[in-house]
């Protein structure tokens, strides 16, 4: 795992300095070297900078940018099956320095060119370039769990694995995206291939940039190359369902995931598992700890003052398969410590609480491990997400109901608080849920409930939020490519998450937390194999009788006594509303006040005010809306003044 940074200056104003800063303001990346390469090539300036996290091939030899038949190759992530495609270039002729993934990505590309990319298993973000003929390449892995970052003006073109490297180069621009500031209030993040930034963009999952810099026009070009899709989440899901029976499907789903597991173990440094007590990671050790002598290492976080201890449900998981396990006890003063660093590690506004123990754990993992398994992408993969569940429980009968009854009942929801609810006001997120079930009822289709249910804001919220009004981007939430025939509301929402919310949210969080404290994060679930095949299996065999992760918890039930598992889905939940009342408030109303909004000239002062005075009056259900202003304020205190 590294972080990569660069230029492409069509003007050969920028200069080894500048390389030098953009790289190493990555250095928690990669703490464990650097290296930078500058290339002439006739009138193009060309700047590779390379930070490294040692996790395979540990000696020189698997030090970037690395070069090979006339290519430079800077490199972030991991190919997992590097070892077979050497074999198969070996057989071609190829011959290797070293044993590093990296240095057989590069010659894979020599070989194959772009179709390399259909033979790695692993997650990766690089930028090839040719010396002498000027071609470049860049890509990034199907589903995006390593992010790629660019930026196109005037003749510069910039790289980097995270936002912050470009604030070091002289000529970026720092020009706010207005259309983004708009989508973070809805999403709290800005949705893919969008940034924060104007002519700054994030290359798609699943795609790749292809250009020459010595033809003329990318000299004169005002417009950036267009990413090339390799591969999309929709190919699988328009392929016919597969019709073997449970038992066989069942076999070879746990077959995919085991290899998948396998894989993920490759390393010369030591490796562990983020372990919850749920289904997810459950199986992620389960799968691996069954076939391995040695005990894994598995890791629990634990802040009990804060409502947050999994810890319990974790220790009987890991008791049972017997892996080498670790509490790690945090406390309520830890977490709260943490949000005033957000802001530099999620560069770009970033507003996904759980970003905080994912960080916690992430930093005290690190004393023990350099590698950490987690099994981000199950809920995605296999139904997990209530929302699942809500819109096959009640979308039919939300649908049944008279529209002009459904539109009384969202009208009176507007006049009764969520506070005034019984019982229900208590339960975790109530007060959220309540306010977008008001959209869900005024149109329960599926297009409109999965919008409904991953927006803080509706469209004309927002315009009212912001002092002038912006064309809304275009995002994947209004995706078409689920063909008729394969169509059901499960597969169009699972889809739909699978290109935004996991991409934008689950994958950047996990991405900064654990790079933030220098250990690697790696993804079983979003191997590429698993996505194809459960993609295919029947709805039933994902969600069948109200019960989400079917088939996933058969697999784990075959190791684990269902009597352990069963217990209600917890995640990372932050208490947000009760840290905004105390502990927080004094930031809120530093950050959140008349002076700084007006002066920014984004916000409209009247509805930010009654939002943040709302709050504090007694509409509990305006703490993530409050929360989301206050990473954007914080955000734009760091990067913007």
């Amino acid at each position: 795992m590294c972080g990569i940074a660069g230029f492409i200056d069509t003007q050969s104003l920028s200069t080894l300095e500048d390389l030098n800063r953009m790289t190493d303001v990555l250095v928690h990346r990669g703490p464990d070297g650097r290296g930078a390469q500058m290339l002439q090539l006739k009138e193009v300036k060309v700047g590779l900078g390379h930070r490294r996290l040692s996790i395979i091939d540990l000696t020189e030899s698997g030090a970037q940018p690395m070069f090979y038949a006339k290519n430079w190759i800077c490199f972030n992530g991991e190919v997992y099956n590097f070892s077979e495609i050497k074999i198969e270039l070996q057989e071609k002729g190829h011959t290797f320095n070293g044993n590093s993934d990296t240095e057989v990505v590069l010659h894979a590309f020599v070989e194959w060119g772009e179709k390399c990319l259909n033979k790695f298993i692993g997650m990766f973000a690089f930028l090839i370039v040719n010396e002498e003929n000027g071609n470049v390449f860049i890509a990034r892995d199907r589903a995006g769990v390593k992010p790629l970052y660019y930026y196109w003006h005037n003749g510069l073109f910039l790289f980097a694995s995270e936002l912050k490297s470009f604030h070091e180069h002289p000529r970026f621009e720092r020009k706010l995206n207005e259309s983004a500031v708009q989508a973070f209030v809805q999403y709290g993040s800005v949705p893919t291939p969008h940034a924060i930034f104007k002519n700054t963009h994030k290359l798609l999952p699943g795609s790749y940039l292809s250009f020459n810099i010595q033809e003329p026009f990318f000299r004169t070009t005002k417009n950036p190359p267009s990413p090339i899709n390799y591969w999309s989440v929709y190919d699988a899901y328009n392929r016919e369902k597969i019709t073997m029976p449970f038992e066989e499907v069942l076999s070879r789903t746990e077959e995919i995931l085991a290899s998948a597991c396998r894989y993920r173990l490759v390393s010369d440094v030591p490796v562990g598992i983020f372990l919850s007590g749920g289904y997810d990671s459950a199986s992620v050790a389960a799968l691996l700890q069954k076939d391995s002598i040695e005990k894994l290492k598995t890791f629990t976080i634990s802040v009990p003052d804060i409502g947050l201890d999994e810890a319990p449900y974790a220790k009987r998981v890991a008791e049972h398969l017997g892996t080498d396990h670790l509490e790690i006890a945090c406390t309520e003063k830890d977490a709260i410590s943490l949000i005033s660093q957000l802001p530099f590690h999620f560069d770009e506004p970033f507003a996904d609480s759980s970003a905080i123990p994912t960080t916690l754990v992430s930093i005290a993992a690190r004393k023990y491990v350099n590698v950490a398994l987690s099994a981000d992408g199950g809920d995605e993969v296999f139904a997990g997400y209530n929302r699942y569940d809500f819109l096959l429980r009640y979308g039919n009968k939300l649908n049944s109901i008279p529209s002009i009854l459904r539109k009384t009942i969202a009208g009176s929801m507007n006049i009764i608080p969520s506070n005034f609810i019984p019982i229900l006001r208590n339960r975790y997120n109530f007060h959220n849920r309540y306010e977008k079930l008001k959209g869900v009822l005024r149109d329960p289709s599926p297009k409109t409930i999965m919008l409904s249910l991953s927006q803080q804001f509706t469209d004309k919220q927002v315009q009212e939020l912001l002092k002038e009004k912006h064309e809304f981007l275009r995002t994947a939430y209004v995706s078409e490519k689920l063909s008729k025939d394969s169509f059901s509301s499960l597969s169009y929402m699972m889809a739909i998450d699978y290109e935004t919310y996991l991409v934008d949210d689950i994958l950047q969080k996990v991405d900064r937390s654990t790079m933030s404290a220098s250990i690697e994060g790696r993804e079983p679930y979003l191997d590429h194999r698993v996505i194809e095949w459960a993609a295919q299996l029947p709805d039933n065999f994902k969600y069948r009788n109200g019960e989400k992760k079917f088939i996933l918890k058969e697999i784990v039930h075959k190791y684990i006594p269902k009597s352990l598992m069963d217990r209600p889905k917890m995640g990372f939940a932050i208490p947000i509303s009760h840290w905004l009342k105390n502990e927080l408030k004094e930031m809120v109303f530093s950050y959140i006040n008349e002076s700084n909004i007006v002066s920014q000239g984004i916000f409209n002062w009247h509805e930010i005010k009654h939002i943040r005075d709302g709050f504090y009056n007694g509409k509990i259900e305006y703490d993530t809306k409050l929360w989301y202003i206050l990473m954007f304020q914080m955000w734009y205190e760091r990067w913007m003044k």
